[in-house]
């Protein structure tokens, strides 16, 4: 008998048309969780303050928040002044209705199609919530009691940033995180299904949906590297100081990819005695190279020297470096001893 391969290779398999439908299920469930949230820490707000964006509201610390924009000639923020809220959950029903309807149908192409349609989505808020951000950060009331020249109050689009004396950490909340997961599910559909029709046996083309997913997931998790030092941009997460001299810097790597940068060996250890970070929580600490300061080093593998004549912002008078020779280098100039990485705790 003969096999009509074409209309085969174009119909879904079950595995897919489950995954699409329960895709399409998880959107739904997004109509009544925060979608992202942006967390405030600062000196007098220990417990910090949250704002949680939902499909069309926002809840968490408003007031607070609106009070302290006001000093800095911020816009308040009020649901009513945002477009996104009356359109956003018809769009969420919507991919959630295409997603029941590509798994009922069990159209190859048709999938294909809703990827397009849900990647193109994805790009587009992110990009409109970035413009949010930047009004919001950048048109400031002339008149407001707090101004300083030239700064700007844009929140990150996603991570951690200093502004003032406030660390702002905007990262997806449950609604955002089952957008991301349904993404990869939809993704993970996609390849399956395009290697299926290839006929390609392979271990990827017979590993199950679900796992695919959770590895597409954990692969763009939070990332425990360290990042750049920008001097006078960065401020020293303990004593709140502008970092002048990056020859200094350090940094903290939490667990969850979170940062906190210091100007000084000093700050750092302060921080790390308030145990504000468990030491369960660090994934990493690093210091900028004394001779190549643009470069980090990780504290188990770095030299320290430690001599009053480095004269570092918070005179904790210790500097990194990342070969032994280049400390050796520099003993002339800055005589003093090498030191541990115990040492510097101490």
């Amino acid at each position: 008998m003969k096999v009509d391969l074409s209309t085969h290779n174009s119909t879904l398999t079950t595995l897919s048309r489950i995954t699409l439908f329960i895709c399409g299920l998880g959107l739904l469930v997004v109509l009544f969780a925060p979608i992202w949230r942006i967390d405030l820490m600062a000196p007098q707000y220990p417990e910090g303050l949250r704002l949680l964006i939902y499909a069309n509201n926002l809840a968490g610390n408003v007031d607070i928040i609106n009070g302290l924009n006001h000093y800095i000639g911020m816009k308040t923020l009020h649901a009513d002044d945002f477009v996104e809220f009356k359109v956003l959950p018809y769009i969420i029903v919507f991919f959630s209705i295409c997603f029941i309807a590509v798994a009922i149908a069990a159209k190859r192409k048709w999938m294909n199609i809703l990827f397009v349609l849900f990647v193109a989505f994805g790009i587009l808020a992110m990009v409109d919530f970035w413009r949010w951000e930047y009004s919001y950060g950048h048109d400031l009331n002339p008149d407001a009691a707090i101004k300083v020249p030239g700064m700007a109050y844009q929140p990150p689009l996603i991570g951690y940033k200093q502004l003032l004396n406030f660390g702002a950490w905007s990262v997806p909340d449950i609604g955002g995180w089952i957008f991301i997961a349904v993404g990869a599910l939809l993704l993970s559909a996609v390849v399956y299904e395009w290697r299926r029709r290839k006929k390609i046996i392979t271990q990827f083309g017979t590993t199950p949906l679900w796992f695919i997913g959770v590895l597409t997931l954990a692969l763009t998790g939070c990332s425990t590297d360290p990042e750049p030092i920008r001097t006078g941009q960065d401020n020293c997460n303990f004593c709140k100081m502008t970092i002048s001299d990056k020859r200094f810097g350090a940094e903290i790597v939490t667990q969850k990819g979170k940062i906190y940068k210091f100007d000084d060996a000093h700050c750092l250890n302060a921080f790390m005695d308030s145990n504000k970070v468990g030491k369960a929580e660090i994934a990493g600490v690093y210091f900028t190279d004394f001779i190549q300061p643009h470069e980090l080093t990780n504290v188990e593998q770095a030299y320290f020297l430690q001599s009053p004549k480095l004269k570092s912002p918070m005179n904790g008078n210790i500097a990194a470096f990342s070969r032994e020779d280049s400390l050796t280098k520099m003993l002339p100039q800055y005589p003093g001893f090498k030191i541990t990485w115990e040492d510097v705790q101490k």
